[in-house]
């Protein structure tokens, strides 16, 4: 269960006095990182959390158990069988509160914090209670790294760091010897390096040779392997974890020319790409050195204007940036680099942690260079090595 002094310091800072969860069938991943445990739950269950009482479990009488009230110690598990009696709980322990605050979004504008389904909160409001986001509550409970999660993600990123030096040798020795390479091929060296080094990942990673690189989540199959021969492109996209639950990714993407010479063409757009992604980094450096506060949406709009004003805007298809937390999605809790897809107005708080990632995508290449972040106690730390020219991958 998530300690009750970070709750209590959650609460205050996000300025909530109660915090009502809700899950059905594992359907709020928040629910869970809040536990510290997944429960087998078959019915509808709401989690009460407040500044200064027990957190309160109402469950269904077919799912409490004794083993979950054993797992959830400190925790006061009550029960309900008729759903009459889910509304008198909402009266009766909820309400006095005024307001809660749930994984909603108005107006669904942040999807990445809003997991409960407009019925239960009608149900809930309905109750007299008044329903205010959690996005910045569930970043300050669940989604700060801390130092066994920084710990953590520094091992997964040497790791992940490794086994992109393996995957280009290997393209460069193959194709240098005149041997056939492919995409798929590379694919399933990095899942076996993965294995072996007792890493864990959520998806196959993306190995993209010339405009699959164009592609932002182009991933080989069987059906579209393409063969990397001398003078392609090669963009490689991977990221895994241990396997714990307190886990934080690493996530990186590196580019790389295979042998000849390296087209100005591809330079220039590199270029255009690593400058966006350094613009990020200084930008956030600057605010940390100066006290100040920067939102998720404003990092995005700094990537976005370098890419803009090199041409590139169209090409600049998905957000600057993703969140980075404990768990097991590689898409963290946190805040995401954004104000594309969505206009994230949630702050960067100290303790969380975030890729960079800014991209070109054109019909015949693309360049994505991606790094992760964390904000540690002193200011901004860059956690993965960063690229600062294509790798040449010469005889």
């Amino acid at each position: 269960m998530v300690h009750p002094s970070v709750l209590a310091a959650a609460l205050r800072t996000a300025g909530a006095r109660a915090w009502l969860v809700h899950d059905f069938r594992g359907s709020n991943p928040v629910f869970a990182q809040l536990l510290g445990t997944r429960l087998f739950l078959t019915r509808r269950a709401f989690l009460l959390l407040c500044d200064g009482e027990a957190p309160r479990l109402l469950l269904s009488g077919v799912d409490a158990t004794p083993e979950v009230a054993d797992r959830l110690p400190g925790v006061v598990v009550e029960r309900y069988t008729r759903w009459t009696e889910i509304e008198a709980w909402l009266r009766e322990r909820v309400a006095p509160f005024g307001a809660a605050a749930m994984e909603y979004s108005p107006g669904g504008a942040l999807p990445a914090a809003s997991w409960v389904d407009g019925g239960t909160l009608d149900l809930v409001r309905a109750a007299g209670i008044e329903v205010t986001p959690s996005a910045d509550l569930v970043q300050l409970a669940v989604a700060t790294w801390g130092d066994a999660g920084l710990a953590s993600h520094r091992a997964a990123m040497a790791h992940a760091v490794a086994t992109k030096d393996l995957a280009f040798e290997h393209v460069r020795a193959r194709v240098a010897a005149g041997e056939r390479c492919t995409e798929r091929e590379v694919q399933a060296l990095i899942l076996e390096q993965f294995e072996r080094r007792g890493v864990v990942t959520a998806d196959p990673p993306v190995v993209a040779v010339n405009a699959h690189s164009g592609d932002p989540h182009y991933v080989p199959s069987d059906g579209s392997s393409a063969e990397i021969g001398a003078g392609d492109w090669l963009l490689v996209d991977l990221w895994c974890r241990e396997p714990h639950d307190a886990a934080v990714y690493a996530d990186i993407t590196w580019v790389a020319q295979v042998g000849g010479e390296l087209p100005d063409a591809r330079r220039a757009v590199f270029d255009v790409v690593a400058r966006a992604r350094d613009a990020v980094v200084a930008d956030v450096r600057e605010r940390a050195v100066a006290g100040a506060t920067v939102l998720g949406f404003e990092l995005d709009r700094i990537a976005r204007g370098v890419v803009e004003d090199a041409g590139h805007g169209a090409a600049f298809v998905h957000r600057t940036g993703h969140s980075l937390s404990p768990g097991d999605a590689v898409h963290g809790l946190g805040a995401n680099l954004d104000d594309l897809e969505t206009h994230d107005t949630r702050p960067l708080r100290p303790g969380l942690g975030f890729t960079v990632e800014p991209g070109v995508y054109l019909p015949e290449f693309g360049v994505r260079l991606e790094i992760d972040v964390y904000l540690g106690p002193n200011g901004p730390m860059v956690t993965s090595p960063v690229q600062t020219a294509p790798v040449l991958l010469h005889a």
